[in-house]
């Protein structure tokens, strides 16, 4: 049971790695295309690749009339308004920064689990957000106390956030009755449709006089691949699993991952102040699973004892 938990600890490890990594590739794409561009193909290519496997493997399953609305609802929290939020407000705020930001949702989630979910919290939990969101505050304010963003970009990415509290609940919600791959694949088939007109009346011009190169191809199918399939599929189990407070908690590791990523893909500075800031978000990690770990050495210890019995 306890190398089962392990398992849905590490898919939650692995969906923060790739989105780290998507603010280093939307930076990357966000020179040839506008945002609403990158996101409409960004879901597009998932979708394709989500229903692709879905038929190969033939693993269909038929969603119920009354969940449509929850569907629809989740598409517009997560990819649309959450999409809108986080690629805009990129424009404005730095890669590192910016996923710094997007760290902040496990300080909300708890509150949305409570009242929603009725999720329950420890005080390793409150004690991990609190660490954790001291070092995202020590990667975004400069020693004078001023910010090192742009006040639009930062309220761009705060919807982002808020939007990503709403997604979760509504995923708890879902993970009772469907699989990952049903939730995620209709999610991203629902957004791309929901971004549709948003793309034709909005970009399509500008979008229509780009020549990709095989810089900004990879982006955008790395950005689909890791961002849009296989992050969300492993989030999404891990919430199953885990519970909405403790699988959001790991959203304070996608800061870690983009300020390393962007060191050596952009170039960007990786300064005393950010490593700082990394460390305590990863104390406040391991201090808000320190009830699970412990749960899992005194498994292992007794899995240990029962095998040298035998």
């Amino acid at each position: 049971m306890k190398a089962e938990l392990l398992k849905y600890y590490i898919f939650a490890v692995l969906s923060m790695l790739f989105w780290g990594l998507t603010f280093v590739w939307f930076k990357i794409a966000v020179a040839y295309y506008e945002p609403i561009s990158i996101i409409f193909i960004r879901l597009l290519l998932s979708s394709a690749m989500l229903f692709g496997f879905i038929r190969i493997s033939n693993k269909n399953e038929s969603i119920q009339k009354e969940d449509y609305k929850w569907y629809a609802l989740l598409a517009l929290s997560q990819p649309f308004f959450y999409f809108l939020g986080e690629s805009y407000g990129l424009k404005y705020v730095s890669s590192t920064i910016s996923s710094a930001i997007i760290a902040t949702i496990p300080l909300f989630s708890p509150l949305a689990a409570m009242w929603f979910t009725r999720e329950k919290i420890n005080l390793f939990t409150i004690s991990g957000i609190v660490v954790s969101f001291a070092g995202i505050v020590v990667m975004l304010i400069n020693p004078d106390l001023s910010l090192n963003a742009a006040p639009k970009g930062i309220l761009l990415l705060f919807i982002a956030v808020f939007s990503a509290v709403v997604y979760s609940v509504i995923v708890k919600k879902l993970t009772h009755k469907y699989s990952a791959l049903t939730i995620i694949s209709r999610q991203n088939l629902i957004g791309a449709f929901y971004f549709l007109p948003l793309f034709l009346i909005f970009d399509f011009q500008g979008f229509s006089v780009v020549i990709p190169d095989m810089k900004l191809i990879l982006a955008l199918l790395q950005l689909a691949f890791f961002g849009s399939c296989l992050a969300y599929l492993f989030f999404i189990m891990a919430v199953a699993k885990l519970g909405m407070i403790k699988a959001n908690i790991f959203t304070n590791l996608i800061p870690v991952f983009t300020a390393v990523a962007a060191y050596f893909v952009l170039n960007e500075i990786f300064s005393v102040q950010k490593i700082a800031g990394i460390v305590l978000v990863v104390m406040g990690i391991v201090v808000s699973q320190t009830r699970e770990i412990r749960q899992l050495m005194v498994g292992k210890r007794q899995r240990d004892k029962e095998s040298g019995r035998q």
